[in-house]
């Protein structure tokens, strides 16, 4: 069993994932709180009062509902970003006071590649 110790980590490479999880997570909520807002916004101005602004109110419920569903991944995945950033620089300050994660690694092989493919013959029956 191999013991490594993770001392420092990767600032950028950590914000970086943490941003597009954030945003992969943004999406799906995103998408589940426009579609909310569509439908409802849609149904409120259905039974609105009977006028001329009732078409407005569904059209702008559509809008502002596509406007969460583009906002929302965004504001996450910056909001990741700067949330992996800050959490890898106190990961890194953290490790140097009191020392980094203890992983305990079992079976790690080394990589062997693949033998060399034959060499091409165009006429394997000639001697």
């Amino acid at each position: 069993m191999a013991e490594m110790i993770v001392r420092r980590v990767g600032v950028l490479s950590i914000a970086k994932i943490e941003g597009f999880l954030m945003f992969i997570v943004g999406l799906i909520v995103g998408v589940l709180y426009g579609l909310a807002f569509m439908l409802f916004g849609m149904t409120a101005a259905s039974f609105a009062a009977r006028s001329d602004s009732q078409a407005l109110n569904g059209v702008s419920a559509v809008v502002i509902g596509l406007l969460i569903m583009i906002g929302v991944p965004i504001f996450y995945g910056v909001m990741g970003f700067i949330g992996g950033a800050i959490g890898g620089l106190i990961y890194n300050v953290a490790s140097g006071i009191v020392g980094g994660i203890k992983l305990e690694l079992e079976g790690v092989q080394q990589y062997m590649p693949p033998a060399a493919p034959p060499q091409w013959n165009p006429n394997p029956y000639a001697t």
